[in-house]
């Protein structure tokens, strides 16, 4: 037993066959199905990449259509499920909400056991697969109008899933290149092969556990700040910063003293993420189609990559995918709370995937352990303790 390695954070370890997403560190490389992220950021749309992920391949047109009707219509949030969001304190962190509005999503239970070998199982599996792709978003964004002592809106029929996302969390309909901003974020946080949450959710799907305690696996886990919650930490070190002549003696400080810069560096790349590349580019068009200058933040950010890549490039250490996305997030006007919720709003897309991928060809997992405790002894009675 010795003899096994010890891996920490099973580094480099496979934990499945998948064939939802494949990604090149040395590269720089992420692609869905084959398919380049930056090519499906600029083209695609939430809707059609979340088919994607889940089927395999791209939909035909009344596919998609009908898909989009599908997940639209999840997004009418139920009375009951309301009431759940009218429930909680208003300081409730929106992550916390979501976690505990997932589960009690009023789904049908169903013997996941049965998926792919009864046929009447399979199409009630489906469909609540493509019920949390609009739940999950209906929840993000009226929680925002629950807290504000706001209604909540139902969606607006023939609307993108990116246009009504907007409307049910601001009232106002978005404009083109708000609508465009948030469906490549959508499609560029919807899958990153086996990450922490991913992997939460297959662990939790592999003890045949219906939908909503798996989804719900994957809210808290994406919550950490190692994982989706780093990009709140992003901007909240961005404003720390007063200027950009503060940033390298500020870097400088967070390296002697040996602590995280946030959204700097990634364990499976070696250079600079595909998406932080996609989503800076996003954040200049955005500012130009507003006639506007990028805003301070961005200008920092730009300066602490530069500082970062001089420093540690040499170690691999380069901007991921919560460097810009926080930054982009603010000039959209969504709350810092907001941004790893809408992290889930997106990733419950490759959630899906590879949980259904999961639960086709199942076994439990169960990983071993090296134990470095006592040797088996005999218990003493309290009177002979000293």
């Amino acid at each position: 037993m010795n003899s096994i390695p010890y891996i920490p954070g099973l580094d480099d370890v496979p934990a499945k066959k998948s064939s939802v997403s494949s990604l090149d560190g040395e590269q720089g490389i992420l692609a869905y199905r084959g398919y380049r992220i930056e090519e499906l950021a600029s083209q695609s749309n939430f809707e059609e990449t979340a088919w994607l992920l889940l089927y395999g391949e791209l939909p035909t047109k009344v596919q998609l259509k009908n898909f989009k009707q599908a997940i639209r219509t999840s997004m009418k949030l139920s009375a009951d499920l309301v009431k759940v969001l009218k429930s909680l304190p208003k300081n409730t962190h929106p992550m916390k909400v979501l976690q505990v509005a997932v589960a009690s999503a009023a789904l049908k239970p169903v013997s996941v056991a049965k998926y792919q070998k009864d046929p009447a199982t399979t199409k009630i599996i489906e469909q609540q697969c493509i019920a949390y792709l609009g739940i999950v978003g209906a929840i993000v964004a009226g929680w925002q109008r629950v807290r504000q002592g706001k209604a909540v809106l139902p969606p607006k029929s023939n609307w993108s899933f990116a246009q009504n996302f907007y409307y049910q969390m601001f009232g106002r309909a978005s404009t083109e290149a708000e609508t465009r901003m948030v469906d490549s974020c959508l499609v560029l946080h919807a899958e990153h092969t086996m990450n922490a949450s991913t992997f939460a959710t297959m662990v939790c799907g592999s003890t045949l556990a219906e939908l909503p305690f798996v989804v719900a696996t994957g809210v808290g886990t994406l919550a950490g700040p190692l994982h989706g919650g780093a990009n709140e930490r992003v901007i909240h070190m961005l404003h720390s910063i007063k200027g950009v002549a503060l940033v390298r003696d500020y870097i400088k400080n967070k390296l002697e003293k040996k602590e995280v810069i946030w959204g700097m560096g990634h364990r499976e790349y070696k250079v600079k993420d595909p998406r932080a590349k996609v989503l800076q580019k996003l954040l200049v068009e955005f500012e130009e189609s507003k006639g506007r200058k990028p805003p301070k933040d961005f200008l920092i950010a730009l300066e602490v990559e530069k500082v970062c890549e001089e420093l540690l490039g040499h170690k691999g250490v380069f901007p991921n995918v919560d460097f810009y996305s926080g930054i982009l997030y603010r000039e959209l006007g969504i709350p810092i709370d907001q941004y790893t919720p809408i992290f889930a709003v997106s990733r419950i897309a490759g959630w899906l995937a590879h949980w259904r991928e999961q639960i086709v060809d199942n076994r439990i997992f169960r990983p071993t352990q090296l134990y470095q405790g006592s040797s088996i002894r005999n218990y003493s009675s309290i009177a002979q303790r000293s």
